[in-house]
């Protein structure tokens, strides 16, 4: 497995493309890859990380990537900013008891039946619904998320930003899908379930940059 990530030029025309249309992102990943590249230990998973002023696209894959095409449309011209790492090193040190930042963007989405019998996901609205969606999954995930305490007395350290909806063209059909990303700290549960959520993904809409879920060291 390989995790990589590459700085988008947010001026660029491309990227606001890419930013607008997860259709057309996913595209452009799984052409960073020979065709029938994704293999039964995983999956190609990514997500577009914004601060605000910065843009960076995160991949999970079996294969190495080629970025080159994502380049011209989206990078700095002046500098490549791609980087892909092995995966499996990182992987292969999990162990219960580890702390770690972690970070989500997910499809926090429920299913309500109608009175007709039809089943339909709906996109939970309100922070609260979007929190509790992320807690419910910590355990398939293999991790606990930290409590931590303050004047307002103990809480899960679990932030949720970045709420939204977006609506995009797939063929003739209009695509609409609730996103929110989750921040926060964790402890490793179950390493072997925690390796599986890393490669596979969490929940729903993977093909629109949900569901990678990525680690980071705590400093400090």
């Amino acid at each position: 497995m390989f995790l990589s990530r590459m700085d988008l030029n947010p001026q660029r025309r491309g990227t606001k493309r890419f930013v607008a249309d997860p259709q057309a992102l996913h595209a452009a990943v799984l052409a960073t890859f020979p065709p029938g590249g994704e293999e039964s230990d995983g999956r190609v998973l990514w997500r577009l990380d914004s601060d605000g002023k910065e843009l960076t696209l995160w991949v999970v894959s079996p294969e190495r990537p080629s970025f080159e095409a994502i380049q011209e449309q989206a990078g700095w011209s002046q500098r490549r900013t791609d980087e892909t790492r092995t995966y499996d090193v990182f992987l292969g040190r999990l162990a219960k008891g580890q702390t770690y930042a972690f970070r989500l963007t997910g499809n926090p989405v429920h299913t309500v039946t109608d009175d007709s019998g039809r089943k339909r996901r709906l996109g939970h609205v309100t922070v609260a619904q979007q929190q509790q969606w992320f807690m419910e999954r910590a355990d398939p995930m293999g991790i606990a998320v930290r409590i931590v305490s303050g004047s307002w007395g103990e809480s899960p350290d679990l932030v949720v930003h970045d709420r939204r909806v977006q609506r995009f063209r797939r063929g003739p059909a209009i695509v609409t899908l609730s996103q929110a990303t989750f921040d926060g700290t964790c402890q490793v549960e179950d390493p072997d379930r925690l390796r599986q959520a890393l490669i596979k993904g969490v929940g729903r809409a993977k093909g629109y940059g949900c569901g990678l879920l990525t680690l980071a060291t705590v400093l400090g």
